[in-house]
């Protein structure tokens, strides 16, 4: 979701101002009445006064099932229409919506300074704080929690109680539950690696989600975690991170999953409780994999797989499979065709 403690939002605006804003004339969209908008999200978490986008027939059932009072889509769902929901049928419904983003949310994400909390952090008696830590207006640190030297805290951040913040690392538009314990040189909330593709000039799509973080989570020396684009990225209770990993916008991690270093998830993976993830694995993202699955060592997952799978190789594939074509080719390489 779009949270305002990190992005504030220009809202509430008649649709055709918002859609005027940003340079586009609510005329050529034949709109049958005028709605306020109140915020944008995804079709998932959207209300009746919420903006979403349905880029593709792939989105229908996401789009039968939302509530999302206007919904930016593509010619070939314009006709499906619902009382409590303007379809808006348009050639190009992601540009549009990155146009009515850029008016609601003005503050450049990147400026995550900028969120619309105005309170004094909250620090819990007992909070151990080392020199050197910047910590943003309306942030929220719990009792117990050692922050180490040189650690940003971002506005509207809040962590638990009982956690450990190494040095030099830098949360942003994050919330932290208990007993979390990040390592030095950690980078939570970031932006996402989110671009239209143009073969002009490739256009950044702003990243207004958060990253969650439950209870006694680890995560590794200099690992980064991408907030969500309009979601969130997850990362569940008791999972262990190890250093240097990458986890991209919109990811969500079960509970208790290993992810070993060098590993990388792609936007928008998936992964069950219990997923074990060995050394430089890595996944082509929009993808999962199924709860208690083994992903071997420099596995590349480019598509999903059931629960309880034992998977290596690149492209990944059932362990069984991968040895057996392993063998083979070795044979191969001592002359034996068989």
């Amino acid at each position: 979701m779009i949270d305002t403690r990190f992005h504030h939002c220009t809202g509430p605006l008649r649709l055709s101002d918002l859609l005027r804003r940003a340079g586009h004339e609510p005329l050529a969209f034949e709109l049958p009445y005028d709605p306020i908008v109140e915020g944008a999200s995804d079709l998932a978490d959207a209300t009746e006064r919420s903006v979403s986008f349905a880029g593709s027939r792939a989105y229908r059932d996401a789009l039968d099932a939302s509530r999302a009072g206007i919904v930016l889509v593509v010619p070939d769902l314009g006709g499906d229409h619902r009382d409590d929901q303007m379809r808006i049928a348009c050639e190009k419904p992601y540009d549009v919506f990155i146009d009515l983003l850029e008016v609601l949310y003005p503050d450049d994400t990147r400026l995550t300074a900028a969120a619309e909390v105005h309170d004094a952090p909250l620090i819990e008696p007992g909070t151990v704080i080392s020199p050197n830590i910047s910590i943003g207006n309306g942030a929220q640190i719990g009792a117990g929690t050692v922050l180490g030297p040189n650690v940003s805290i971002g506005a509207g951040v809040t962590i638990g109680r009982n956690c450990v913040i190494g040095a030099n690392a830098s949360i942003a538009c994050a919330h932290l539950g208990n007993d979390v314990v990040i390592q030095p040189g950690v980078v939570i909330g970031a932006e996402g690696f989110g671009f239209q593709l143009r073969t002009d000039r490739h256009r950044k799509i702003p990243q207004l989600g958060r990253v969650i973080i439950q209870d006694r989570v680890e995560i590794g020396a200099n690992t980064t975690v991408d907030r969500g684009t309009l979601g969130d990225t997850v990362i569940g209770e008791g999972s262990k991170i190890d250093n240097l990993v990458q986890v991209g916008h919109n990811c969500r991690i079960g509970r208790n999953c290993v992810i070993s270093g060098m590993c990388g998830l792609s936007g928008s993976t998936v992964l069950g409780d219990g997923v074990i993830m060995g050394g430089g694995a890595g996944t082509a993202g929009h993808l999962t994999i199924g709860a208690n699955s083994k992903v071997l060592a420099r596995s590349g997952v480019t598509h999903s797989f059931p629960p309880g799978s034992n998977i290596a190789g690149a492209p990944a594939q059932d362990v069984r499979m991968w040895k057996r074509e392993i063998a083979a080719i070795r044979r191969l390489g001592k002359g034996d065709d068989r």
